[in-house]
């Protein structure tokens, strides 16, 4: 569908089309659609997403048969559409990522922490790393390439990295670690060739993540909004370009849950459009969006 036939209808009504195209989507639709995203998810989805929520969604309404997005909303409210309802999630939650985002993160890791946790892992501690929101899997697997370039029998030690999403098919494709040529061309050609290995995928040339890479990882549904089940501490936590999409209060709330994770020293590295606030003095800055947690639980 060309861009102009999802572009806004500018003064359509309450009961018109907000989008010029062949599925009908009213004011009422897309609020119903904003409200579970925000239930659900803790999303605030304000009204210029109308052609996101179009866009992304419109694939499914023709796949179901249906014309409208009212008889959409009728079945992912319904008790029986919860299986679509995830999908409807899952398709309106942003997946943007690649290997070494933001890179002085990674540096900061590298230089700054983790030769103290190599050092606290070969004593017999525990290191425990957490991506909140991992996406297709890039993010861990660069935490975890980084941490075997300083730990390559990373092993043999109590260390493991925690990766989730709420999205059950991104993890999926995450946990197959299968990435196009273009996609890993920003780890460096050591660590690549360490810990990844050719594979062909759908006739392209690709590169799979080695099994003692995935070892590392465990890939986890989570929705940041929801329970949390860990009783732990993690001494790292990424946590980048996902509390942006929440209101302050719920921003507030996901900080402080993961001050209570951190023990003293802990680091939380969040995204450049991103501050954290409303935790008091539990952290300072340590670096370009990247914080130290003060206090905390022990190590």
């Amino acid at each position: 569908m060309t861009l102009a036939r999802q572009s806004v209808r500018s003064g359509a009504g309450r009961g018109e089309s907000l989008v010029e195209g062949d599925l009908l989507l009213t004011y009422e639709d897309f609020r119903r659609i904003a409200a579970m995203l925000h239930d659900d998810a803790g999303i605030f989805l304000p009204e210029g997403k109308v052609t996101l929520v179009y866009s992304r969604l419109a694939k499914r309404l023709r796949a179901l048969g249906l014309q409208s997005f009212r008889d959409y909303c009728e079945i992912v409210a319904s008790a029986e559409g919860i299986d679509e309802r995830k999908r409807m999630l899952a398709q309106l939650t942003t997946n943007v990522t690649r290997f070494f985002r933001e890179p002085h993160h990674f540096e900061h890791l590298k230089t700054q922490v983790l030769p103290g946790l190599v050092a606290k892992a070969k004593a017999g501690g525990r290191v425990r790393l957490w991506s909140a929101a991992c996406s297709s899997g890039q993010e861990p697997y660069s935490m975890a390439l980084t941490l075997l370039s300083m730990l390559p029998d990373a092993a043999d030690y109590d260390v493991k990295i925690l990766a989730t999403d709420i999205d059950p098919n991104i993890l999926t494709e995450a946990r197959r670690g299968i990435y196009s040529e273009d996609a890993v061309s920003q780890i460096p050609s050591s660590l690549r060739q360490a810990w990844m290995a050719p594979a062909d995928s759908r006739g392209r040339k690709s590169w799979a993540v080695k099994p003692e890479v995935q070892d590392l990882i465990a890939f986890r549904e989570l929705n940041l909004i929801g329970d949390w089940p860990m009783k732990g501490t993690f001494q790292v936590i990424f946590c980048r370009n996902v509390v942006i999409y929440f209101e302050e209060q719920t921003q507030i709330k996901i900080w402080n849950r993961f001050k209570n994770l951190m023990p003293d020293g802990g680091r939380l590295y969040i995204g450049h459009s991103e501050r954290v606030a409303g935790t008091g003095n539990d952290f300072e800055t340590d670096g370009l969006t990247t914080y130290r947690r003060v206090g905390g639980p022990a190590r």
